[in-house]
């Protein structure tokens, strides 16, 4: 510190910035940053604004169809939006 002036705290957050809008510049020189194509029900669940009992709910009434992984579950993102827009046009 010098005459109250702490030159290692600008420092930090100098970098913090810089490091905060690179990666943004990254993100974006890709065209956008990668997204996962599979979601886990829980994950869909906070995708679609609705809660994990609702989506299984929808997977069990073959609304949505699941994507069996090992012994996990997880649902196609194409499928959440194709289910998305088959809401709009039926309003």
């Amino acid at each position: 510190m010098t005459n109250g002036f702490n030159i290692e705290l600008l420092l930090d957050s100098l970098a913090d910035r810089v490091a905060a809008r690179l990666g943004e510049r990254l993100g974006e020189s890709n065209g956008s940053a990668i997204r996962p194509r599979l979601l886990t029900v829980s994950e869909a669940a906070r995708y679609l604004g609705r809660t994990r009992y609702s989506v299984q709910h929808l997977i069990q009434n073959s609304t949505l169809p699941p994507v069996k992984l090992d012994s996990r579950t997880f649902l196609d993102i194409k499928d959440l939006d194709r289910l998305i827009d088959d809401a709009k046009r039926s309003v």
